[in-house]
C-alpha cells in the first residue's frame, strides 16, 4: 500500500530539481512572462472582434447575420483544435518554435477575412486566423511552468491570465466601434500587421524555456533531426481521463458558462432592455466584464501561490496539490452564481439608468468571480502534469471553450422561451454544481489521482 506521502506526491523539501529554475534571472522570466503575454492577448482580440462586426460583415457580404454569426462557433471549434495542435507538437520541437509557425497561419488568415468577398471564403480563413493564434494560451502557461517553480506559479499566471483578459475587455469595444466609425476589413489588417510584429519579438528575444531533454526532438539521432514527426494532437485530451482533471476542467465549463450567457446575448438582454442601440456603446458594455476578468486574476494569482504556502506549512512541508484549489470558493460559491442570478433579475424588473448600472456591475463581479476560480485551476493543472503542462492546459482549454460553445447555442432560445431571469439562474445553478465538483476534489484528490495515474508530478519537479 502506498504511504500517506506518496499519495500527497511529496517528499520533504529538497534541491534536486532547484536549478532548473534559476536558468534565467528575475529581470529574464519578467521579460519572458511580458512576451507569453503578449501571446496570450493577441488571440484573445481575434476571438472578441468578430461579434461586433457581424451585423457589417453580413451586409457587405450579401448575406446574413444568422449564417455569417456561424464564423463565431467556427472559431471555438478553430481555437480548439490549434491550442492541441500547437501544445503537442511544443512538447516535441520547443515552445518558440511553436510560436514562430502559428503566426504567420494568422496573419495569412487575416489578410483572407479582410479580403473575403463571400461567406465561404470568410469561414475558410477565419478558421485559419484562428487556427494560427490559438497556441497562445497553452504555450503562455507551458513557458510559465518552465521557468516559475510551484509557490511563483499562480501568481505568474495570474499576470498572465490578467494581461490576456484585456483582449477579451478591449476587443468588442473595439470591434464595436471598427464597425460603427471604421471598417471591419481594415481591422483584420491591423492583427496582421500586429502578428508580424509580434512575431518579430518572438524571434529576436524569448529563449526555448523547455527543460534540457524534456523536448522529443533532442532525443531523436542527428541524422534524422529535420524529419516532421507524426504528434497526435488529440493524445491531449486522453489526460482527461484522470477522474481530478476531468472533474476540475468541467466545473471551470460550467463556471465560464455564466461568463458566456452574460456576454453573449447582451445585445438582445441589456441592449434591448434599456434601448441600447449603438454598437460601440454595446461594445462598450463588454467592458465591466473584462475588468472584472483583469483584476480578478491578479488578486486569484496571488491568493493561490499564498494558498498553497500556508497548507503546505501546516502540513509540515507536506505538498497536497488540491490544496491550490481552495482558493476557488469565493469566486465559485458567491461570486458568479450572485451576480448571474442578480442581473437575471435586474434585467426582468429593473428599469432605466438604475437597471443598467447594477447590470454593468454584475457583468464586473461576474468577470472577478470567473477568475477567482479558472486562475488556481489553471496553475492546478500545471501543478500535478508540469511536465506535460502544455497539453493538459491545451485539453482543459480545449473542453473548457467546446462545452460552454455549446450551451451558448441554447441561451438566447432559452431567453425567449422562459425569460433571462430563470436562463441565468439556471446557469447559477450549473455553476454551483461545477463548484461541488471542485470540492469533491479537494477532499478526494488523493484517491481520484490514484485511479488513472497519468504521470503526475512530484514535488521534485516543481520546487
Amino acid at each position: 500500500m502506498a504511504s500517506k506521502e506518496s499519495i500527497l506526491l511529496t517528499t520533504r523539501d529538497g534541491s534536486a530539481h532547484k536549478t532548473i529554475y534559476i536558468r534565467f534571472t528575475p529581470g529574464q522570466r519578467k521579460w519572458i512572462l511580458f512576451i507569453v503575454s503578449l501571446g496570450g492577448l493577441l488571440p484573445m482580440v481575434v476571438q472578441g472582434i468578430f461579434l461586433p462586426s457581424i451585423p457589417q460583415m453580413a451586409k457587405d457580404l450579401n448575406s446574413t447575420d444568422a449564417l455569417v454569426s456561424m464564423g463565431a462557433s467556427l472559431s471555438i471549434f478553430a481555437a480548439a483544435v490549434g491550442t492541441l495542435v500547437w501544445a503537442a507538437y511544443s512538447s516535441f520541437y520547443g515552445r518558440r518554435l511553436m510560436y514562430l509557425c502559428g503566426i504567420p497561419f494568422l496573419c495569412i488568415g487575416s489578410c483572407g477575412v479582410a479580403l473575403s468577398t463571400s461567406l465561404r471564403s470568410l469561414l475558410f480563413w477565419r478558421f485559419l486566423q484562428v487556427f494560427g493564434c490559438s497556441g497562445g494560451m497553452s504555450l503562455g502557461v507551458g513557458v510559465i511552468g518552465d521557468i516559475y517553480k510551484l509557490e511563483e506559479r499562480g501568481t505568474s499566471i495570474g499576470i498572465f491570465s490578467s494581461a490576456t483578459f484585456i483582449g477579451l475587455t478591449i476587443s468588442p469595444f473595439l470591434g464595436g466601434a471598427a464597425a460603427q466609425y471604421w471598417s471591419w476589413r481594415n481591422l483584420h489588417y491591423s492583427l496582421a500587421v500586429w502578428g508580424l510584429l509580434d512575431m518579430l519579438l518572438i524571434k529576436l528575444s524569448l529563449p526555448e524555456t523547455s527543460h534540457p531533454g524534456a523536448m522529443g526532438i533532442e532525443k531523436v539521432k542527428s541524422r534524422r533531426r529535420f524529419h516532421i514527426p507524426w504528434v497526435n494532437p488529440l493524445s491531449s485530451l486522453w489526460l482527461l481521463r484522470s477522474p481530478n482533471l476531468c472533474a476540475i476542467t468541467l466545473a471551470a465549463s460550467f463556471v465560464l458558462l455564466t461568463d458566456y450567457a452574460l456576454v453573449v446575448p447582451l445585445s438582445y438582454t441589456i441592449g434591448v432592455r434599456y434601448g441600447i442601440t449603438n454598437e460601440a456603446v454595446i461594445g462598450a458594455c463588454f467592458l465591466p466584464n473584462g475588468l472584472g476578468n483583469f483584476i480578478g486574476s491578479l488578486v486569484a494569482g496571488r491568493l493561490s501561490d499564498t494558498v498553497v504556502i500556508k497548507w503546505r506549512a501546516r502540513r509540515k512541508g507536506v505538498w497536497y496539490p488540491e490544496d491550490r484549489l481552495r482558493a476557488t470558493w469565493i469566486g465559485g460559491l458567491f461570486l458568479v452564481p450572485l451576480s448571474i442570478g442578480a442581473s437575471g433579475l435586474l434585467t426582468e424588473y429593473v428599469d432605466g439608468p438604475i437597471g443598467l448600472k447594477l447590470n454593468l456591475l454584475c457583468l464586473y463581479t461576474n468577470g472577478m468571480g470567473v477568475a477567482f476560480v479558472m486562475n488556481p485551476i489553471r496553475a492546478y493543472n500545471v501543478d500535478v502534469m508540469h511536465s506535460r503542462s502544455a497539453e493538459i492546459t491545451a485539453a482543459y482549454t480545449a473542453v473548457r471553450s467546446l462545452i460552454p460553445s455549446a450551451g451558448t447555442a441554447l441561451v438566447i432560445p432559452s431567453i425567449a422561451r422562459i425569460g433571462v431571469g430563470w436562463t441565468f439562474n439556471i446557469a447559477a445553478i450549473l455553476a454551483l454544481v461545477g463548484q461541488g465538483m471542485i470540492f469533491l476534489t479537494i477532499r478526494y484528490g488523493d484517491r481520484m489521482r490514484a485511479i488513472v495515474d497519468v504521470g503526475f508530478s512530484t514535488i521534485e519537479s516543481n520546487s
